[in-house]
């Protein structure tokens, strides 16, 4: 017979034990973006990227062509991840450039975290390649986008289906603070929120300006 115990499962992410791999969030790859409001996607990378930094994790950002065809990324990528060093390639598939993967095994993390443009292309190629190498694959699904809801939702099936764990943005970030208790990430979290999650957020700031309640009792 089973017996709960307070412990976590062990699927869940925390700040040490993964690496989140931001792909190609540049200017010409969001143009053709239908499967979500552009303007929602930028906010999402930038909460997922925010959070990220806040929490210490291992993060590689990556482009595509960035001098000769698909442009500069998001302005909130380049605001989150000001000094970090990002790898352009060539290569539609990530996993297919050296110095990502050579990346990869620096941080020495069995367990990745993808977001980016798009769905169908530059992220189920690093994932599935990621997964048949052994490593653990979870996809943001809403940092992610594509040409139509189509091509969206046949990319995460088809991660899912090879063994990928998708998560939203949001989510993310919850789950690497999950516990308010946690001090020290409190204010990211909650700063981070109120900014950028959008109705949740506004209720934070709602409940602490009304009654100065906070989440947890804090």
């Amino acid at each position: 017979m089973a017996k709960a115990s307070p412990r976590p499962s062990k699927t869940l992410l925390a700040p040490t034990d993964h690496t989140l791999v931001m792909i190609d969030h540049q200017s010409q790859m969001a143009f053709a973006v239908r499967s979500i409001d552009v303007g929602s996607l930028r906010t999402n990378a930038a909460l997922l990227l925010q959070a990220a930094v806040g929490f210490g994790v291992a993060t590689i950002v990556t482009t595509v062509a960035e001098k000769s065809f698909s442009g500069p990324l998001f302005p909130e990528i380049i605001d989150a991840f000001p000094s970090g060093k990002v790898y352009d390639r060539t290569t539609m598939n990530a996993w297919e450039d050296g110095p990502v993967v050579d990346r990869v095994n620096q941080l020495g993390k069995d367990r990745l975290v993808f977001a980016g443009l798009w769905t169908s292309v530059c992220i189920v190629g690093p994932v599935l390649s990621a997964i048949e190498q052994g490593f653990e694959a979870y996809v943001v699904t809403d940092a992610c986008g594509d040409v139509s809801d189509e091509a969206h939702e046949r990319a995460v099936t088809r991660m899912v289906q090879a063994g990928a764990r998708p998560l939203t943005s949001l989510q993310y970030m919850l789950e690497l603070q999950r516990d308010w208790a946690r001090g020290e990430t409190y204010g990211l979290t909650t700063g981070i929120a109120r900014e950028l999650a959008g109705g949740y957020g506004i209720g934070i700031q709602y409940a602490k300006a009304m009654f100065g309640a906070q989440e947890g009792g804090h």
